[in-house]
């Protein structure tokens, strides 16, 4: 599952249209692929990376964020 380095679910959806911020965290290869879809998460007691824990489902477009549910 990759990290998503958004602080909130909401301020991932204010990026729709964007590239998407995120960390790799799979040692079987990328996870992330310039269209298609999959679940990340922010786990910020693990990654400090602040804001509140949350998942997502994310679909990328042309290397953008389509949606965010």
């Amino acid at each position: 599952m990759m990290i998503l380095n958004y602080k909130s679910k909401k301020q991932l959806k204010e990026n729709i249209g964007q590239s998407l911020n995120y960390t790799e965290t799979s040692m079987f290869g990328p996870e992330y692929k310039l269209n298609g879809s999959f679940i990340g998460s922010n786990r910020p007691q693990i990654t400090n990376n602040g804001g509140r824990e949350f998942f997502a489902s994310v679909i990328i477009e042309n290397g953008l964020i389509k949606s965010v549910k």
